[in-house]
């Protein structure tokens, strides 16, 4: 099968079989931007309700700079990988102080906006302004080697720039819009990553990865993703309606959200067997004579990309008359103490939140 006749064939299937999705309906930028941001790491099905909580509570670029950075996390709690939302946000305050509120049209243009990689700006630059600039996700790198036989590691550079190539020489510059998005759907609903429906594929007459048997095996990716195990102990400190919590600071996950004040230990036996009596707590907590309480005896599991966290939680309950002094004491140890109307509208991880749920 020519080029030609890939392009064109993907062309066709796209119309009949696409989803019916609200950002493929518009040309305007600040949606098609919102949608890629929101859909990076994300499949469109978890995706998809935040992309209408933010239009519906950020219906403008405008709104979205002007929001406080804390409503963004909030609105973006569940989502993981927490620095698009801080870039998202950082770019939509540069595009409306700094650039008239406009979005670059052109690819160049906005591979220079905070945030935005080489598959984000082809994205943009060809469904907003129909710029012939090809996209590559991970569905057009598994498309693209089963069908030419691609066999180079995706995740070097050698391979991407191969790619890159070969994607660009099969864009159609009549319609690339809907040729990417074609091809990003083919590799989502046609050729999935495991046990595709080869006998229903309308190119599969021309497929080397099913001629010849590699189905399984392509796309190569030899990048192998070191997980790293943490351990937290979470002192979940409360008096009355207030919280004791901090706002997650360092260069470390979570930047910017806020959980309790804990401690990280070496090993998972140190968080699950624990002894109230012999928790290392200040003395000025010791001294307010704190009720002790496990919140599971079983951690909490939580995964994420490159690390797995596990998380047990201690109740520490005071009596009220000492809220003066947990005061006092947390904003000596830059902790702040709120109401739970607060500790609801704050941004938090999903980690926390399952907690406070249960």
């Amino acid at each position: 099968m020519s080029f030609n006749n890939f392009t064109e064939n993907l062309l066709r299937w796209y119309p009949l079989h696409r989803r019916d999705l609200p950002w493929r309906e518009t040309r305007n930028p600040y949606i098609i931007w919102l949608s890629e941001i929101i859909l990076q790491q994300t499949r469109v099905a978890q995706g998809l309700p935040y992309f209408h909580a933010f239009i519906n509570k950020f219906p403008t670029l405008t709104d979205l700079a002007n929001a406080p950075e804390e409503e963004i996390l909030r609105t973006w709690q569940g989502l993981g990988y927490y620095s698009r939302a801080r870039n998202l946000h950082a770019c939509a305050k540069y595009l409306v102080y700094e650039n008239n509120g406009e979005f670059p049209d052109t690819y160049a243009g906005l591979l220079k906006l905070k945030g935005v990689g080489p598959y984000t700006a082809a994205a943009i630059a060809s469904f907003a302004y129909k710029e012939p600039v090809a996209v590559l996700d991970g569905n057009v790198f598994r498309v693209l080697a089963r069908f030419f036989g691609l066999d180079m590691d995706i995740s070097s550079p050698k391979g991407k720039k191969e790619f890159a190539k070969l994607a660009n020489q099969l864009i159609s510059k009549k319609s690339p819009d809907q040729y990417n998005q074609a091809i990003m759907e083919f590799g989502a609903l046609q050729c999935v990553p495991k046990n595709p429906d080869c006998s229903q594929c309308p190119i599969s007459t021309g497929c080397y990865a099913l001629k010849y048997g590699q189905v399984n095996t392509l796309p190569v990716n030899e990048k192998k993703v070191k997980i790293k195990s943490r351990y937290f102990l979470y002192f979940h400190i409360h008096i009355g309606d207030y919280t004791v919590v901090k706002t997650r600071k360092d260069k470390d996950i979570w930047q910017g959200l806020i959980d309790f004040p804990l401690e990280e230990h070496n090993l998972l036996d140190e968080i699950v067997n624990i002894d109230p009596d012999q928790l290392s707590l200040p003395s000025a907590l010791h001294s307010l004579n704190p009720h002790y309480s496990l919140g599971s005896e079983k951690p909490y599991k939580h995964i994420l990309t490159h690390q797995r966290i596990f998380a047990s939680f201690v109740n520490i309950e005071l009596n009220e008359k000492h809220k003066v002094a947990l005061e006092k004491w947390a904003n000596a140890n830059e902790y702040d103490l709120v109401s739970e109307a607060v500790l609801e509208s704050l941004g938090k991880p999903k980690l926390i939140v399952r907690y406070l749920n249960q």
